[in-house]
């Protein structure tokens, strides 16, 4: 199977990427196709006549919906749970929503946290808005002192 006569594939042909042109593909470096190979993730369907790993477009599928998920806050130990289904099906929504609820948590104490980052600065501003620009920070010092 090659090429049709229009120069374009033939619809059953499978595309297949070397490990550097999988990345690129996926907008990632190829540590971390590696890595991802490692964790059992991503494999390599076939070897080539010089032994390299090639990949698929199921591959690049795959990378994409990793990307895709931890964009949205899924960890790795998710998306493996969620690609786990190797017969190709949708994971059903009460597999999928105790990880969305655990991420949601996550989210909402880093917000929490984030806010009292944001108040710790504020105050920290207003004490150097009392202050003249030659003094010492007082702020800097106080962080010194503990």
């Amino acid at each position: 199977m090659g090429k049709r006569d229009d120069g374009h594939r033939h619809p059953r042909e499978r595309r297949e990427y070397t490990i550097s042109q999988l990345a690129r593909a996926a907008g990632v470096p190829t540590t971390t196709v590696r890595y991802y190979e490692r964790i059992g993730v991503v494999r390599p369907e076939d070897r080539s006549a010089g032994n390299y790993r090639l990949y698929s477009d199921e591959s690049l599928r795959k990378l994409q919906f990793i990307r895709a998920a931890q964009a949205i806050g899924f960890t790795l130990d998710d998306i493996k749970k969620l690609l786990a289904a190797e017969d190709g099906n949708v994971p059903r929504c009460g597999d999928v929503q105790p990880l969305i609820k655990d991420r949601l948590a996550d989210v909402e104490q880093k917000l929490h946290d984030l806010q009292e980052v944001q108040r710790v600065l504020q105050s920290a501003l207003r004490k150097c808005n009392r202050s003249r620009p030659t003094d010492p920070c007082c702020v800097i010092e106080s962080i010194r002192r503990s």
